[in-house]
């Protein structure tokens, strides 16, 4: 008998989740999930965080190396800076247009702010604190921050993702300066580290239909007081309205730029999307996501190579939308008037915000601080801000992932159809895959 495809068993592993996750809280079941059953969730995302560095050095030096042009990935490059600057701009714009449609922030009274702010203040004044010292360093230092001083200890922490990048972007570039001769037996060593390392992805994401009903179970059992999500019911709305919206951009312009249907899209990229959901983290679904577009969307590797670890590093639509509507949202809630320029300087901040955004839960929500504070919002009004929308922030976070990675794959089909990298899927299906394993 044919086994369900990957996507359909994460789904319903994430449904089992949640409805476990509601039964442990009514029986008071909560400190045994959190024993014995998200221990496996957290084992997967760290699975998953694990191969991300390595992935990202073989694949990166082995796809630029194979561009044999420099000239190519100038062409490849300036594409990808473009359609992600673009799209960021469009999810911005998105956020702002829902935000001022529903404003939200008038349906909160002054009796949830309160409550609000009495239960969140203290988490709201950490990432207050953190955004302080982040902008202390001043605006270029996301550019400093970029070049490593030393690429092991670079590759030691995922949250210098971006140094990494910049490491193998410069290591791939140099190798195409030296004769094919000198470098050959450098890339047949990332060659077969590459293949290496997709298979361990393979073998990871066996586990992904369980890991996501452990992952789910315990954040449904740990969510406290459910009344605050449902008083910012209308700001939650107004973020997936918007985040809604964004995707079905992202799947017309695949249509009308690439010719691929949209159920050829949303099956190819399924799986990276509903682990976006489940683990929030953008770097932790970049293994699965660079396997999914190059092998089930049929983008060549030295695209994927390239678009995929920069969009996950820099392209965050689902979080610069967020901020887009957190920030009106907080403004309406506290009567803070925003004008016309005022919501420009959103459009403008929320873009460079979000490129220095790292790609982990809960990173988005401190860079909208620096957000509040470029609009003029009092420096206490901005710990009472946070406070208003901490209580939805995680299921938030998980969609606006969920947008990420789904951006991330469609400037990358779109990327390799501008540049003739634009194939045929070499999977076919889930099962075809297992079988070689």
């Amino acid at each position: 008998m044919k086994k369900l495809a990957l996507h359909w068993q994460i789904m319903i592993g994430m449904i089992a989740g949640v409805l476990f996750g509601i039964l442990v809280s009514y029986v008071g079941w909560q400190g045994f999930v959190a024993d014995w059953i998200k221990p496996f969730g957290t084992i997967f995302i760290s699975l998953l965080k694990l191969i991300a560095i390595p992935l990202i050095l073989a694949s990166l030096i082995k796809g630029i190396s194979d561009l044999q042009d420099i000239s190519k990935f100038k062409n490849m490059g300036l594409r990808t800076v473009i359609l992600y600057v673009i799209s960021t701009v469009v999810a911005i714009s998105i956020g702002l247009a829902v935000v001022n449609i529903i404003q939200p922030g008038e349906y909160v009274s002054a009796e949830t702010v309160a409550e609000l702010t009495e239960s969140f203040s203290a988490e709201g004044e950490k990432r207050v604190t953190a955004a302080s010292n982040q902008k202390s360093k001043g605006p270029l230092q996301f550019v400093v921050d970029m070049v490593p001083q030393n690429i092991f200890g670079a590759a030691s922490h995922n949250g210098n993702m971006l140094q990494v990048i910049f490491f193998a972007i410069f290591f791939g570039i140099s190798m195409l300066l030296v004769k094919d001769e000198q470098v050959k037996p450098i890339k047949d060593f990332f060659d077969s580290v590459n293949d290496i390392i997709l298979k361990m992805v393979d073998l990871i994401m066996l586990s992904a239909p369980y890991a996501v009903f452990a992952l789910l179970a315990s954040l449904i059992a740990e969510t406290t007081n459910p009344d605050l999500f449902l008083a910012l019911g209308w700001y939650a709305a107004s973020v997936v309205i918007g985040l809604v919206l964004m995707m079905a951009v992202y799947i017309a312009a695949v249509y009308f730029i690439t010719g691929k249907k949209p159920a050829f899209f949303l099956k190819g990229i399924s799986p990276a999307q509903l682990l976006a959901f489940s683990t929030s983290s953008s770097a932790a679904t970049l293994p699965v996501t660079m396997e999914r577009v190059e092998e089930h969307l049929g983008v060549h590797k030295e695209v994927t190579s390239f678009v995929l670890p920069v969009g996950a590093t820099i392209n965050m639509d689902g979080t610069s939308l967020y901020q887009a509507v957190a920030a009106v949202f907080i403004c309406q809630a506290l009567d803070f008037d925003l004008t016309f320029q005022d919501q420009l300087t959103i459009v403008l901040t929320a873009t460079l915000a979000s490129i220095g955004s790292a790609a982990v839960p809960g990173a988005g929500m401190i860079m909208l601080v620096i957000v509040l504070e470029s609009l003029g919002l009092p420096a206490e009004s901005l710990a009472i801000g946070l406070a208003l929308i901490f209580a939805v922030d995680r299921p938030l976070d998980m969609c606006r992932t969920t947008v990420n990675v789904t951006g991330d794959a469609s400037v990358a089909m779109i990327v390799g159809n501008s540049l003739g990298k634009l194939g045929e899927p070499h999977v076919k299906n889930w099962d075809d895959n297992k079988e070689h394993l």
